[in-house]
């Protein structure tokens, strides 16, 4: 290891001299010399002679089969390898860890813990408590050991993978396997074979060939059913089926077809039929055997494909089936010990606890409880002597607990005499009052820690309706980097109060005159009132929002979801404290509107704004898996509409005898994303987000609330930028008093260099997007994930300020405009939640042209890479920026 310590100390004096470009690219190369005598410690001695340890798999030939769903067809995975080179450095952790892990002993430790615990619970048998007190402490502690006998000591299990040893005979079972796999997508002609490169030190590497040849396509589909009623019912239903004349054969499209018609039928009352009737005869199989393929045919070929559908044994028809009694349980325990339709009239035990309410042909035994009846029957959507529908069964279950008033739900159909099924709908509520307490440390980026705590209150089924009751408290205490009046001391912080409360009443309906409003009944309706107040109290301002909203909420499938929100009112009062900090916030701000038309003043003005947005969202991303999917959210807001029906002579009588602002505004905003699985823990991500909105109220008031203008920098936009600090446009950050192109330049802790990033930037318009890589790095407690990405975007304002430079959009000029940042992140990953840093750096600094002084001509620096130095991550020119954040930023 003498030779690690000596390479580790040349790279040392690298990182020492000024980083140039052609000590960047040495770096790299010192960096995998680095990593490769690290490699180097793998020690190929504990193979055997014949044993090769599996480091890559490759397919080749393959046009239409995509790489990702042959290689789930594997069940080796080989050990990953560092930037596609023969490097393991994960066997590395392991074989060190195993060095000092002896599996016998760890499993005669665990033995002689489990012989401890079962000698104790025998003398605890008669002590519930002692006992119950006894099964906890074990349980972890023979948990704990089970997994180091099962998989290895902490090294192995957390920063190594285990030796993937590769086998002939699993690369022979793989590509008969994958030859099955193509045959079934329709390429009945393909051909698998495999060849094997040897890599350094006993690792192989396994090239699959494979030779798709051409593919086979629909030809004919018949179907053959024997029950004349069924026969009708399928043949309705042609257009949706899964099997098309031109398509290419697919066994997977085959078993598609199967379910649906199996969905079909059980929708039509056939609650016994299932797909197993459903025969599908092989494809043709005289005209496959006498197609003679050549090597090199790349024409298509045609089959014929037959589906059969059978009677049930004996019988001559399949049978239908329709709804008998119907009958509801509600009990603390999903009790079954209560009257039903076969005990009528009779004493049963348990039954006094019960209210029997009939309803539409539903018994409801409601258990003393004030339910709503009428609102229970429209997540019901079972009748008595109404056909059986599967639809119906599935839809009921899902309403019942969508309405988060039952622990749990469950339904079952008793088949009774002449095909009538008794069904029977079983509930246990949820605690009628609970609350919950979260508490943590508030950290974001360019601030320090500070405390915070969360109190919720939650009442269910308030006034009979499953209507949920919340209310939460909130406190926090932040130290923020605020307005400082002396730009050549070190940066301050100061602290920062909030406090906040937010009441919030969900009913599980659209609240609407007129039947319209059952329309929703299927799509989970929600409708929410909220009322919520904040309170923002620094040293340098005081700020408060009273803000109350009416929204409907309704979900067509589980990826489509709706929003309406019908009123959105907000009160908006700030102030500043009468102390010289205070003072010259206010007069720095206000300032900068009288000067170059800032929009920061206007928002610490005492306004008044209401809105209405309809929004629409889809999502097929799943937290946890990895594979691709879409993400797409469009939302349009209107506010301040009802003014429009008053003259502007009487909304200024109003703002001038209330002393309130208000605003007219439409707003627009797209966020499309899309991620791409490149490995099974490895995947890259896409994001594109746009937004602008136009204010069109009077004079001043042009513009649209500050809440609603766009920001770009920060852990969720463009990361080399500190938050809400880019744009707009070309602008600089902050423009020298009278001197709009000459920058405000920082004075703290030697960061003359650094613009000053004192103010937010809002804007009119926000157009930015990202790429991101993800991939884990090891176990470390929680899986240890690493990100490479790339930002862009910038936010702009519509309209044109003779008093600023370069924040106008405009078609011309906004492309070199656009910021760039890149950057490498980690995240710490428990499942449940993700902790995520961020280091970004800027590449191109739209606001870096310009004039050092008035009377100096103007410089160009907007390439920012070349000014980033390891030496200076803080106080270079292109400082590091971090950000912190819980959960991806796409």
């Amino acid at each position: 290891m003498e030779k690690m310590y000596a390479i580790r100390c040349m790279m040392y004096g690298w990182l020492e001299k000024p980083i140039s470009y052609i000590t960047h690219h040495t770096l790299k190369i010192g960096l995998l010399i680095l990593v490769a005598s690290l490699s180097s410690c793998f020690s190929s001695k504990q193979l055997r002679s014949n044993e090769y340890i599996l480091t890559s798999q490759t397919f080749r030939g393959n046009k239409t089969i995509s790489d990702e769903n042959l290689e789930s067809l594997i069940p080796q995975k080989p050990n990953r390898r560092l930037l596609g080179l023969p490097i393991t450095p994960q066997l590395w952790f392991y074989q060190i860890g195993q060095r000092k892990y002896d599996r016998e002993a760890a499993i005669r430790e665990l033995q002689a813990k489990t012989n401890e615990f079962e000698q104790q619970s025998q003398l605890l048998a008669n002590q519930p408590n002692a006992l119950k007190k006894l099964n906890r402490r074990y349980e972890r502690k023979l948990k704990k050991l089970r997994v180091k006998a099962e998989e290895g000591n902490w090294a192995m299990r957390n920063m190594g993978d285990p030796p993937s040893y590769f086998a002939e005979k699993d690369a022979q079972a793989n590509a008969a396997k994958m030859q099955k796999y193509i045959a079934d997508k329709g390429f009945f002609n393909a051909q698998v074979g495999y060849k094997l490169d040897t890599l350094r030190r006993r690792q192989i590497r396994v090239n699959y060939l494979i030779a798709e040849h051409a593919g086979y396509y629909l030809r004919n589909v018949f179907y053959e059913i024997a029950d004349p009623q069924l026969d009708t019912i399928v043949r309705k239903s042609l257009e949706d089926a899964k099997l098309q004349v031109g398509d290419r054969f697919d066994f997977e499209n085959m078993t598609a077809e199967r379910i649906r018609i199996e969905t079909l039928l059980r929708d039509q009352g056939y609650y016994a039929f299932s797909r197993q009737y459903i025969r599908a005869t092989d494809v043709d199989t005289v005209r496959r055997g006498t197609d003679r393929f050549q090597l090199g045919d790349t024409t298509d070929r045609k089959v014929d494909v037959v589906l059969q559908i059978a009677n049930p044994p004996g019988r001559s028809s399949h049978p239908i089936y329709h709804i008998g009694d119907v009958e509801v349980r509600i009990s603390p325990n999903g009790d079954t010990d209560v009257p039903d339709a076969s005990t009528a009239g009779a004493r049963v035990p348990g039954a006094s606890r019960y209210d029997t309410l009939q309803r539409s042909g539903i018994r409801y035994l409601l258990g003393n409880r004030n339910i709503s009846l009428s609102l229970l029957e429209s997540k019901i959507l079972f009748r008595p002597n109404q056909l059986y529908s599967q639809t119906n069964y599935r839809d009921t279950q899902r309403q019942l607990f969508l309405l988060n008033q039952f622990k749990f739900v469950n339904l079952n159909f008793i088949d009774t005499t002449n095909r009538q099924l008794r069904t029977l709908i079983t509930a246990s509520p949820l605690d009628k009052y609970d609350y919950t307490f979260e508490g943590g440390v508030f950290v974001l980026a360019q601030t320090r820690p500070g405390p915070f705590a969360n109190v919720t209150f939650r009442a269910r089924n308030l006034f009979g309706g499953f209507e949920t009751f919340e209310t939460t408290v909130r406190y926090g205490l932040e130290y923020q980097t605020g307005f400082d009046t002396d730009q050549s001391s070190k940066q301050a912080f100061y602290q920062s109060n909030e406090f906040g409360v937010i009441s919030s009443l969900t009913f599980p309906q659209i609240l609407f005159p007129g039947r319209g409003r059952f329309f929703f009944n299927r799509y989970n309706p929600r409708t929410q009132v909220s009322l919520s107040f904040n309170n923002t109290i620094r040293p340098d301002y005081k700020r408060s929002l009273l803000r109350s909203t009416m929204a409907y909420n309704w979900q067509t499938t589980p990826s489509k979801q709706f929003s309406f929100l019908i009123a959105d009112i907000n009160l908006i009062n700030a102030n500043f404290p009468d102390t010289p900090l205070g003072q010259a916030f206010y007069e720095q701000i206000r300032r900068q509107y009288e000067d170059e038309g800032s929009t920061v003043y206007l928002s610490f003005r005492k306004s008044l704004s209401s809105s209405f947005s309809f929004a629409y969202t889809y999502n097929t991303n799943v937290q946890g898996q990895n594979r691709r999917a879409n993400f797409f959210r469009a939302a349009v807001e209107s506010g301040g509409t009802t003014l429009n029906f008053f003259s502007s002579k009487t909304i200024d009588q109003w703002s001038d005898a209330t002393g309130l602002q208000f605003y007219k505004f439409l707003r627009l905003s797209v966020d499309y994303r899309h991620y791409i699985p490149i490995r099974s823990r490895t995947t890259l991500a896409f994001r594109f987000n746009t937004g602008i909105v136009y204010g069109y109220g009077f004079g001043e008031n042009s513009t649209a609330p500050y809440e609603k203008l766009f920001f770009a920098g920060g852990s969720n936009s463009i990361r080399g930028w500190l938050p809400r600090r880019l744009g707009p446009g070309s602008e600089v950050p902050q423009p020298t008093p009278g001197y709009p192109t000459v920058p405000t330049l920082s004075q703290r802790d030697g960061r003359k260099e650094q613009f000053a990033y004192t103010f937010e930037k809002p804007g009119d318009m926000l157009i930015e997007g990202s790429a991101e890589l993800r991939g884990r790095l090891f176990r470390l407690g929680a899986d240890i994930n690493g990100a490479l990405f790339v930002d862009a975007g910038n936010v702009w304002t519509i309209r044109n300020n003779p008093r600023r430079v370069g924040e106008q959009f405009q078609l011309d000029t906004f492309i070199p405009q656009i910021a760039v940042g890149t950057g490498v992140g980690l995240r710490i990953d428990f499942s449940f939640f993700v902790i995520r840093l961020d280091g970004g750096i800027k590449v191109w600094d739209p606001a870096r042209r310009y004039q050092p002084k008035p009377d100096e001509p103007f410089v160009d620096e907007r390439f920012m890479l070349r000014e980033f130095s390891f030496r200076r991550l803080s106080t270079g020119k292109n400082p590091m920026i971090i950000n912190f954040g819980i959960g991806y930023p796409f």
